[in-house]
């Protein structure tokens, strides 16, 4: 009798503190988005890897063709802002022209202006998953999965070419 009550109240309590609420659609997609903004998780996010640049640093290149950390966060903002106007609703003019136009070059002024608007647009992309209705996120969420690998990869490459600029610091979370 006491190895069944034993081995009961082990099934139990396996069951009751091995239970996870079961991810949803809005969930996950969160999760990929702060993941990919501001909270660090399996990789850097995007605003601890353009913490503390100035323009100078931010428009450094290395000489191989590579784009600078100051014009892929333009391409980022550029692209970003673009879904979130449209998931608003907003008018958005078709892009017709070519997609290096997107990776501008910063000075003081833009280079501050596009870190804060990169972070302003991730929070409204966030904001937009958090309020959506079931329908409308289902509409959504490979566009909103694709700007999630879209922002993870183009933060890898600005931690790279940080790296290569000797201006990233490993304690952030790349060694």
């Amino acid at each position: 009798m006491r190895k069944l009550l034993s081995l009961w109240m082990v099934l139990v309590s396996v069951q009751v503190f091995g239970q996870t609420a079961t991810p949803t659609l809005k969930s996950v997609l969160l999760t990929q988005l702060r993941s990919t903004h501001n909270k660090a998780d399996w990789f850097v996010p995007a605003n601890t890897a353009v913490a503390g640049l100035t323009a100078e640093q931010a428009n450094w290149k290395d000489g191989s063709g590579n784009h600078s950390v100051g014009q892929l966060v333009q391409h980022l903002v550029f692209w970003n802002e673009r879904q979130l106007n449209k998931f608003l609703g907003k008018e958005v003019k078709d892009f017709n022209g070519d997609n290096n136009e997107t990776f501008a070059s910063v000075d003081q002024a833009s280079w501050e202006t596009a870190v804060k608007k990169l972070d302003e647009i991730l929070t409204g992309l966030e904001t937009f998953v958090e309020k959506a209705d079931e329908k409308t996120l289902a509409a959504a969420a490979g566009n909103i999965a694709n700007i999630s690998a879209h922002n993870a990869y183009h933060t890898g490459q600005i931690i790279f070419v940080r790296k290569e600029q000797g201006s990233w610091n490993s304690a952030n979370g790349v060694k």
